[in-house]
């Protein structure tokens, strides 16, 4: 239990501080160069330990395992990592951490569209309690950071649209969570440099130059400003943010359960600002305050239903009580209208 808390502990902090060190490194790296550095890094940190959880489950990587890599990578590195960092050039990192931890909700969402798994009660209620939160945070009556929100919740989206993809890949190929992870991050950083590359090609380079939206992307850096005097800045954000939260994540999920770990995304919408307002001095206005409150309300909902839906399939009883129910009820009426036809053939 001690070991899952300081897990769990070290896990929350190292995500609570995420938006704020790449905050801070955001003046001396390119947002895309930052990407490819710290996932190219978290990968590195991760590789040893999924090598070892293929070796304990005497597994070998095949070329439809890449596949999926190959997917997730792009889903999660380039889109959804991508407009998050660029979510942080343009808007507090406060804001950014809030927004971003409602990925839960719209993977709900995605779980239903996709994978036709049904919402349970407490997930429902959930949805809509952090919808509800997350539209008192943006204002669409008054919006003053367009860009800034919408790449926060774009990247919120796309990373909820990531989990499902990675969970159902994971089961179909049967890898666990750091495997997928470690194997998502590399394959990612993979892709993103060759994208990185295409824009150093000098045509494509100077056609960029020419769009005003596409400027800042021309040329994009791979080593620069890379030198003694941040690198203490790189190794927490590669290391001990992108690297260690998720190792601990899933050293955490692997002492208790899903639903246990699942604390750290519940808890960061809270820690994140505070970290935030010391750290950055940013100003937290009351309807974030409002909104945050809320959505926590709708994390601990969550954690409640996902929490009792373990302890019901841990004791082997249905999942959806009230499912069953149906079920059982849609049963006796089919005895009885057996019975009834039995009776009426007699007659």
């Amino acid at each position: 239990m001690k070991k899952t808390v300081a897990y769990i502990s070290f896990s929350t902090l190292m995500f609570s501080l995420m938006e704020i060190a790449l905050k801070l490194a955001g003046g001396a790296f390119d947002p895309i160069q930052l990407n490819l550095i710290r996932f190219a890094v978290g990968g590195i940190v991760l590789l040893p330990i999924a090598l070892s959880a293929l070796k304990k489950q005497k597994r070998q990587l095949n070329w439809k395992d890449l596949g999926l890599f190959t997917i997730t990578g792009f889903v999660c590195v380039i889109i959804s990592m991508t407009l998050y960092q660029l979510a942080i050039v343009y808007s507090p990192a406060a804001t950014v951490a809030v927004l971003f931890s409602c990925n839960p909700v719209f993977a709900l969402i995605f779980s239903y569209l996709i994978l036709h798994e049904r919402l349970g009660r407490a997930n429902l209620i959930s949805v809509v309690v952090s919808v509800i939160g997350l539209l008192i945070i943006v204002n669409p009556a008054h919006l003053t950071n367009v860009v800034g929100l919408t790449l926060a919740v774009t990247s919120a989206l796309t990373f909820g649209l990531y989990s499902i993809i990675s969970r159902y890949g994971s089961q179909k190929r049967d890898l666990n969570g750091i495997v997928m992870t470690c194997f998502t991050f590399l394959t990612g950083t993979v892709e993103l440099l060759a994208i990185v590359l295409v824009t150093h090609i000098p045509l494509i380079s100077q056609s960029m130059k020419q769009v005003g939206y596409l400027k800042p992307f021309a040329n994009i850096p791979i080593i620069q400003n890379i030198s003694w005097q941040y690198a203490p800045l790189l190794f927490f954000i590669g290391v001990c943010v992108t690297g260690g939260g998720f190792a601990f994540y899933f050293l955490a999920m692997e002492t208790s359960d899903v639903s246990t770990a699942s604390l750290v995304f519940f808890i960061k919408p809270a820690l994140a600002p505070i970290l935030a307002a010391f750290i950055l001095s940013e100003q937290i206005n009351l309807p974030t305050i409002v909104g945050i409150v809320i959505i926590l309300l709708g994390s601990v909902i969550t954690f409640i239903g996902n929490r009792s839906k373990s302890i019901r399939s841990e004791m082997g009883q249905p999942v959806y009580p009230e499912k069953q129910t149906d079920l059982e009820a849609s049963k006796i009426l089919d005895k009885v209208k057996d019975l009834n036809s039995n009776i009426e053939d007699e007659d």
